[in-house]
């Protein structure tokens, strides 16, 4: 790893330590970077290339990848995050680890019914209304091998996961009935788990059905890249039948067979980091929460942080409920004492004392109070300009039009635009209107969501706003295709809002030889910054709009003045300032 001028060469991943003295940087100023570009990360932690180039741009450093012989084979992108978990440790300490694996699929091709052939007991019986009964996680064995399985409810929760950092599963098993083939549901999983770069395994149900037509299927399959092992391509489709219970010993086999040739480790006695698979504020018990332990031991009494939550663990116990003194890598478990409730999909990781739990728990709540305002759209605006850092190599896109006529010659537009210098990759394309399993894939995956004719549900909007999610609609296939276009080609112009700063009112108005009249005010609203854009209303007439020249306190020139302080606000070419006047200081974003 070199250093060339402005230039730097990074990994495909980097623990955030190593980082900070490769850009000679305080590693907590650099941990409050990451957090301001939504990643919760500790010092121990290891960031993917993109998300480390993002950060040293933000240092004046230009990021360059760094091939080494084993990541030549993989895209910096493509990283799974159990490689990135482990990237620090020592590596001839890693072992193998138990695959952890979440089923997705299509609603009523037999979820939940093949859950239950793997785990043999009746669960699906006592369910009402067809809705999983949440377990959260346990492990079955096969050939003296154990299999760690999520039960998510769904590739929403599965999406919501990953796009709070986190991606529990290595391996994706895929339902698909027979009788039914391919289905809404079916593509938006298959578009979830390419999203995540895991590893496919089609669950064939349903082949004891008379009308069961397995051929078709794969025909399906086949059409969305995914071509089974037996028609020479490297998807492994498993015919089962979850009601006979059939099937079910090859699709763990075949499991273990892609879990092998991905090399799935971790260090057992290295820094002890998981996800959050669940959590829950019992009233008797306190917080329970499901962890997914992915690399080092995590034991009785250990003081663990999750995102924004923190305490020392009372009690441990395994997915049967029978407590248990330590938990190795790729096992789930339920512990208590934990302070607060965490997300789905937060990282945990164990920390030497409370003390020091507490210190991380308040800079990531200091943090999050700011990063809802500052949290930027990806959106095609500013596009080109992450490409030519380097941040981004391809657009991704999630298209949904109203019906299938629109869609077809949509996709087939957008494919041809993407064959320039910039990638452009459709993730999903769908017919109907744009609902929040949608914004939160397009959030997951850093991409744009593109509706033609068609509306986005009130729910989605919010999580769109709230999500930093960039949604587009148009009724004219042209328009949209030049706007892609234009992206594509750095030619799009931005889109300016404007976001008051504070406000100030003038106490009384004095000459400065240096500046000229000077207005002394009192800031009674938010913060004046110097450089910011500000207007000066008299009633509610605006009598200058302009910059803030100059902002002084006392007698020392400062950056910024904060609500309930006094200070002298000099503007450029403007000396018409009386007692009274009302002050407003905003920027454009």
């Amino acid at each position: 790893m070199s250093n060339n001028g402005n230039k730097i060469e990074l990994p495909a991943s980097i623990v955030v330590r190593d980082l900070a003295q490769k850009i000679e940087k305080s590693p907590i100023d650099l941990i409050k970077k990451l957090m301001t570009n939504g990643v919760m990360a500790t010092i121990n932690q290891s960031v993917d290339y993109d998300t480390a180039a993002i950060v040293v741009a933000e240092y004046g450093f230009e990021a360059v990848q760094e091939v080494t012989e084993d990541e030549s084979k993989e895209d910096a992108g493509e990283v799974p995050m159990w490689r990135q978990m482990i990237a620090g440790e020592d590596k001839s300490q890693l072992k193998g680890r138990p695959p952890v694996v979440t089923i997705l699929g299509h609603v009523d091709h037999g979820k939940t019914s093949l859950l239950d052939a793997i785990r043999s007991t009746d669960v699906a019986a006592g369910e009402a209304g067809g809705i999983t009964q949440h377990i959260g996680a346990y492990q079955v064995e096969m050939k003296g091998r154990l299999i760690t399985f999520l039960d998510t409810p769904g590739h929403a929760a599965f999406t919501q996961m990953r796009a709070r950092g986190a991606q529990g599963a290595d391996i994706v098993i895929l339902v698909v009935a027979a009788d039914d083939g391919v289905m809404p549901q079916t593509r938006e999983a298959i578009a979830h788990a390419k999203a995540a770069r895991v590893p496919i395994v089609v669950a064939l149900n349903k082949i004891d059905k008379p009308n069961a037509n397995p051929d078709l299927v794969k025909q399906q399959l086949a059409e969305l890249e995914l071509v089974p092992d037996e028609w020479g391509g490297n998807t492994m489709v498993v015919p089962v039948s979850a009601k006979q219970k059939k099937g079910i010993d090859d699709l763990l086999e075949g499991v273990l067979l892609v879990a092998d040739s991905n090399e799935i480790k971790a260090n057992p006695n290295g820094k002890v980091i998981g996800t959050v698979i669940e959590a829950e504020l019992d009233k008797s018990k306190g917080v329970l929460a499901t962890l997914l332990v992915q690399n080092g031991t995590l034991e009785s009494g250990d003081v663990v942080v999750a995102g924004t939550a923190h305490g020392k663990l009372r009690a441990i116990n395994d997915y049967k409920g029978k407590p248990v003194k330590k938990a190795g890598p790729s096992t789930p478990v339920a512990v208590m004492g934990l302070s607060d409730v965490p997300a789905a999909g937060d990282l945990f990781e164990v920390v030497p004392s409370e003390k020091e739990a507490r210190v991380i728990v308040g800079e990531r709540l200091e943090v999050l109070k700011t990063q809802a305002q500052s949290r930027k759209k990806l959106s095609l605006e500013d596009m080109f300009s992450r490409v030519q850092a380097g941040e981004v190599k391809e657009l991704n896109l999630i298209v949904k039009a109203d019906v299938q006529g629109s869609l077809d010659p949509i996709v087939t537009e957008l494919n041809k635009l993407g064959q320039g210098e910039i990638g452009l990759k459709i993730l999903h394309a769908e017919t109907g209107n744009i609902g929040n399993n949608d914004v939160m894939l397009a959030a997951a995956s850093k991409a744009i969501m593109i509706g033609f004719n068609v509306q986005a549900d009130v729910d989605a909007r919010r999580m769109a706003e709230k999500e930093g999610v960039d949604i587009r609609l148009y009724e004219i296939i042209y328009r949209m295709t030049e706007d892609i276009e234009k992206a594509l080609n750095g030619m799009l112009e931005p889109d300016y809002v404007e976001k008051t700063l504070g406000k100030a009112t003038v106490l009384q108005v004095f000459t400065a030889s240096k500046f000229g009249r000077v207005a002394g005010c009192r800031v009674i609203e938010g913060e004046l910054k110097r450089g910011a854009k500000v207007r000066l209303y008299r009633n509610s007439d605006i009598i200058y709009e302009g910059d803030l020249s100059s902002l002084r306190h006392e007698k020392d020139d400062v950056k910024e003045i904060r609500q309930g302080y006094e200070c002298g606000v000099g503007f450029k070419n403007f000396s018409d300032i009386q007692s009274g006047d009302t002050l407003v200081c905003y920027i454009l974003e």
